[in-house]
């Protein structure tokens, strides 16, 4: 397994099979953009985006004043969807997967172990128009 170290994330994308994860509220119409963004930003950086995950929070169980405590302290999605991109991640041999959301330190590390790769986040790199 592939750990995250004190290396600058664009050299860690430079020739990585890359998936992008992201977490967003149900509201949110421009889901499919902000990914486009990101993919665009990880190609820049040398990386190939080979799958995509979306985790929807709807407007239920809480509504939108539920959208910013995640769905896991641990690992920001709900236990089904971080098992079904772990299995995604590891059967396309991924070596970075990137979030849209801001991770914590820990967050990284139990997604790391999860997923088989390094986990950053898109706030860890320069992403044009941000």
């Amino acid at each position: 397994m592939r750990r995250y170290q004190a290396e600058l994330p664009t050299s860690v994308l430079a020739g990585a099979d890359v998936a992008l994860v992201g977490l967003f509220s149900a509201k949110d119409r421009e889901f499919l953009a902000k990914l486009d963004v990101l993919a665009d930003a990880v190609e820049s950086h040398g990386g190939r985006v080979v799958s995509r995950h979306v985790q929807r929070r709807g407007v239920s169980h809480g509504g939108a004043a539920r959208m910013a405590v995640s769905f896991s302290r641990r690992t920001l999605l709900s236990p089904g969807k971080a098992g079904e991109i772990a299995q995604a991640c590891r059967a396309a041999d991924v070596g970075v997967a990137v979030f849209v959301n801001p991770l914590t330190d820990h967050q990284r590390a139990v997604l790391g172990r999860l997923f088989g790769c390094i986990v950053i986040s898109g706030e860890d790199f320069p992403v044009p128009g941000r």
